[in-house]
């Protein structure tokens, strides 16, 4: 087996999972203002951005090859319903209509959730549980009033130019909801990403900085899937398929390989993965502290997760990627 190793050239040939530039994702963060270019402690080398610092970015990234952005916004006032996320004059909404006028070729892909824009930080409307005292003993996502507001902002995205919306709040339905609003006001062409198996993980600790969206009670394990039951995944995974999903995500990704495979297994339907951020910041401090060589841990990652079966791979080291390959 040894000679089919020998050199870089045969290595080469004989490679079956090939790694492209247009397979990658690459999420940005936008709040309010102008001339924005936060650095994200947490995720170094990650930042937010304001309409236009973004613009800019998603320009240098087109440049590069990369086809697609994935966008996150930040308000600047958060409320219990998030309503700022439907605020077609939101920072987030002008950078989708900037980014399809001054680069139409670019897949602009929007995350469409509440956790950013509430002030309790959860993914839809509270209902609270009382407890002794009048205290809340187990707080709990009105599921049905949450899927009313994922459609009307899955709508702004669209009305604003986004070509797919991604919701990710896990609101049992919120695909059949938003794809029926979204084909009820002419828009039959934009495309869902369903966040399908999406895991309760502490690997997003970095990205709920980035986004200021850590949950000011409680946690989301009552909805986000517990990473102990794996035979669920098949379940979301064909509920979102049913009511209309274009394309099914996993996440994460480097540490649940096992349930990318069982979804490419399973479905035909359009495979994404996403590399989470505490992911990324977990291979960005070893190579800063010298434990590892980073480009080749972001390589190998990043080509088991395709090899997998990931047909998209989000990942926040789609800058770098798209420069090594």
């Amino acid at each position: 087996m040894r000679r089919l190793r020998s050199s870089a050239a045969l290595r080469d040939m004989f490679a079956t999972v090939r790694l492209s530039r247009r397979q990658l994702v690459a999420p940005l963060f936008v709040r309010e203002g102008s001339g924005v270019f936060n650095a994200i402690p947490s995720m170094p080398g990650q930042f937010q951005f304001s309409a236009d610092t973004a613009l800019e970015k998603v320009r240098k990234w087109s440049d590069l090859g990369l086809p697609a952005v994935l966008l996150f916004g930040i308000p600047d006032i958060k409320d219990s319903t998030g309503s700022a996320a439907w605020d077609e004059n939101s920072a987030l909404h002008s950078l989708i209509r900037n980014i399809k006028q001054a680069l139409p070729e670019m897949v602009v892909i929007t995350d469409v959730c509440l956790c950013e824009y509430t002030d309790h930080g959860h993914c839809g409307v509270l209902r609270s549980h009382g407890g002794a005292h009048g205290k809340a003993a187990n707080t709990q996502i009105d599921n049905d009033a949450t899927l009313k507001l994922l459609g009307k902002v899955a709508i702004s995205h669209a009305r604003c130019g986004a070509d797919i919306v991604a919701p990710s709040a896990m609101m049992d339905g919120q695909v059949r909801t938003i794809r029926q609003n979204l084909d009820s006001n002419s828009f039959d062409s934009t495309a869902i990403m369903a966040y399908s198996v999406k895991y309760a993980s502490c690997f997003y600790g970095p990205f709920r900085d980035a986004a200021q969206s850590a949950p000011q009670m409680s946690d989301r394990k009552s909805y986000q899937m517990d990473y102990r039951s794996p035979r669920q995944a098949a379940q979301e995974a064909q509920a979102d398929i049913d009511e209309g999903a274009d394309i099914i995500m996993v996440k994460p990704a480097a540490t649940y390989l096992d349930i990318i495979a069982q979804m490419r297994q399973r479905f035909d339907a359009p495979l994404a993965a996403y590399h989470v951020s505490g992911e990324y910041a977990a291979i960005k401090a070893a190579a800063m502290n010298g434990w590892l060589d980073e480009k080749s841990a972001v390589l190998e990652v990043t080509s088991a997760i395709a090899r997998s079966g990931a047909d998209i791979i989000i990942t926040y080291f789609a800058e770098q990627l798209a420069g090594w390959l």
